[in-house]
């Protein structure tokens, strides 16, 4: 049995968050593995294709730890200005018979100046994403204010750089999705890059985070916006307000956003659309990635890249090298 097969129960048996923190930890003990199937997407070297969400490691502040897994490339965050605590506890919930996860943390985090002396300690030095968000407090017509002041300061410190638009636990955050809020925002974004491309003497890809719950209209709107203003690469996608397939399990009733198999479908289904609206566009599928057979399916769809969040609690860090083996296979 696997040092996760050993250690799963145990957590399993912790609170959900509680469980969060004590895996966390554990990651420095996993045997170091280097999985090497280069990949070249926004202008950046990967060691592979498979990546670590945000969301994990909200505070960046176990980078080498989780490099230990054999990532290609680790997203921390979401970081917002200010530091804040995020929505109340209890705040993540299981749902172990659709290998799922729900949760409504709302971007609790140390915050932008915390996050960037952690970032500053670490040794690993591979692709590293930074992803940013608005501080629940600020009025979401001010959004842009919270983005450009975390774009300035990550930028010298970040591989790429994502505008998460689409968690559903800051109230008002998806409107930003919406045509002329999000025009509004990567304009502004993009005309903060190249004043910091002049400054740092480097051009930080930008990457855009939907949700998967996003109304047929919405796709070539968004894939629009994002060819207008020169966004590098996209991900599809974040957590889902959808309980389909799950309605009638514990904790299926907890507001917060659907993560795991139980989203696999709409996630791909967001990807192959968003796909075929954006050539040349670099797409990272991530949602419901429990298998390699799962990674393959985004491959296949046309992702360059993927991520892993649900599916590490679920299956360990064994599906790293699992899906790794799938895009050499494909």
């Amino acid at each position: 049995m696997t040092l996760y097969g050993l250690a799963r129960p145990l957590l399993f048996s912790l609170d959900p968050e509680t469980a969060h923190k004590v895996g966390l930890g554990l990651a420095s003990l996993v045997p170091a593995q280097r999985l090497h199937a280069p990949v070249r997407a926004m202008g950046l070297e990967f060691a592979n294709p498979v990546g670590l969400a945000a969301g994990l490691d909200k505070d960046a502040a176990h980078i080498d730890a989780l490099a230990r897994l054999g990532f290609g490339f680790i997203e921390v965050g979401t970081v917002t200005p200010r530091a804040q605590p995020g929505n109340a506890k209890p705040r993540l919930f299981r749902l172990p018979q659709a290998d799922a996860l729900i949760n409504r943390f709302g971007f609790n985090n140390v915050g932008v100046d915390q996050f960037l002396e952690n970032v500053a300690r670490r040794r690993w030095q591979g692709v590293l994403g930074i992803n940013i968000g608005k501080n629940a407090d600020t009025p979401v017509e001010r959004a842009i204010d919270d983005y450009r002041i975390c774009l300035e300061k990550v930028y010298k410190a970040a591989s790429y750089v994502t505008i998460n638009i689409s968690s559903p636990n800051t109230a008002g955050l998806r409107s930003l999705q919406e045509k002329d809020s999000l025009d509004l925002l990567l304009g502004g974004l993009a005309s903060s890059r190249e004043n910091l491309q002049k400054r740092h003497g480097k051009r930080v890809p930008l990457v855009l985070k939907v949700a998967p719950d996003l109304a047929a209209e919405d796709i070539p709107s968004i894939a629009a916006s994002v060819q207008r203003h020169g966004v590098d690469g996209l991900i599809a996608t974040n957590t889902s307000l959808s309980r389909e397939g799950v309605e009638n399990l514990p904790h299926a009733r907890q507001a917060g956003g659907l993560s795991g198999a139980p989203i696999r479908a709409l996630a791909n289904h967001v990807l192959r659309e968003f796909v075929s609206c954006l050539p040349g566009t670099t797409l990272i599928g991530a949602g419901g990635i429990l298998s390699g057979a799962d990674a393959a399916q985004k491959f296949a769809a046309g992702a360059q890249l993927v991520q892993l969040y649900t599916g590490l609690i679920y299956r360990g860090p064994g599906l790293v090298a699992e899906c790794v083996s799938a895009y050499r296979a494909k």
